[in-house]
């Protein structure tokens, strides 16, 4: 059951039309914006949305439009299980919990906890109004907190079985929730392109908030505990400082095509990015761990270009896209290379 709260203080004006992240058609209204339709797959009912290993990186989890979850050994690619219809909607985002347990969340805001031992959910929920964009657990497995398109942030207790609470919504989709400060912090980005900050024990209201001058925050993962990697819909991947709030620079980029997933490799020495472009690539974000933020702000020219924080990275010329005429005119020159020759 939903919590008692005053439509007024906690209920926004529910969209005209809920996005799907799959949808073949982007929305109409002025209040979404507009992405730019990713390939389609050639079995339509069992596009797979996402995916992620198990801590011990034996098991790969993934979830499908299908509604179904695949639980999948790493070493053989044997199908261990497979949940059939595990959710009334299409599923966007998977978690595990630890090596039995793993959440699932739909495009309708449905939030499901499965025992794989006993075979079936030991938690069910539904208390967002709108899709579940990103999950993410503390350390001792015990409360788990989601992100979704109605602008909240869920907060529920595993190991009680039950849901805690709400936050307030907050301005465009959250579309990621990471944990920062040894547990102490939570951060959600947000399709507006602001990171919402909130204290650990204070999951009602958030404690802080930075706007990255960035078209969206549509996925982001922690670095360090004080430096996340974040993914926007210009195709950029930069880095954050939070608490002092700072965007160290460019790690590097899809040019631009939307960002999708980032992952970190183990280690931590390497960055790994997917984009509407259909390219992965790999970053070095080794020099991020020993980066020092102080807490003075330097003044700083308003729409420079971003430091650049590997060799591949975008913003260390003085023009963002030169990189992307060069292609052009590599492609151009290619094309009538033998006609040039000729005429020399």
């Amino acid at each position: 059951m939903r919590s008692s709260r005053p439509a007024a203080a906690w209920r926004r004006p529910r969209r005209s039309r809920p996005r799907s992240r799959s949808s073949g058609t982007p929305p109409t209204t002025s209040a979404w914006r507009q992405r730019p339709t990713p390939s389609r797959c050639t079995r339509r009912e069992s596009c797979w949305r996402r995916g992620t290993w198990t801590a011990t990186c034996t098991w790969l989890l993934t979830v499908a439009k299908d509604k179904a979850v695949h639980v999948l050994a790493v070493e053989d690619g044997r199908l261990e299980t497979r949940i059939a219809k595990a959710h009334g909607a299409a599923l966007n985002c998977v978690l595990p919990v630890d090596q039995h347990l793993l959440a699932t969340g739909d495009d309708n805001g449905e939030l499901k906890v499965w025992d794989l031992r006993k075979g079936g959910a030991v938690l069910e929920a539904r208390q967002h109004e709108e899709y579940i964009s990103a999950m993410a657990v503390d350390g001792a497995g015990k409360i788990l907190l989601t992100a979704s398109g109605d602008g909240t942030m869920g907060v529920f207790n595993i190991k009680r079985r039950r849901f805690e609470l709400l936050s307030e919504p907050q301005s465009g989709d959250l579309t990621s929730v990471v944990l920062l400060k040894r547990g102490k912090k939570v951060a959600c980005g947000s399709s507006e392109g602001t990171i919402y900050l909130f204290n650990w024990n204070g999951f009602g209201a958030t404690s802080d908030r930075f706007s990255l001058r960035a078209e969206s925050v549509d996925c982001m993962v922690p670095i360090t505990e004080s430096i996340v990697c974040t993914g926007s819909l210009d195709g950029v991947i930069r880095a954050v400082n939070i608490l002092p709030n700072r965007v160290l620079g460019c790690v590097g980029q899809h040019l631009g095509e939307p960002i999708e997933q980032l992952a970190v490799a183990p280690g931590g020495q390497l960055l790994a990015s997917c984009a509407h472009d259909q390219k992965v690539k790999f970053w070095d974000i080794s020099s991020l761990g020993s980066m020092v933020v102080d807490e003075y702000r330097k003044k700083k020219k308003r729409g420079g270009p971003l430091k650049a924080l590997s060799s591949k990275a975008a913003g260390s010329g003085e023009d963002f896209f030169a990189d992307l005429r060069e292609e052009q005119e590599a492609t151009a020159e290619a094309a009538t290379g033998s006609d040039s020759d000729d005429s020399d």
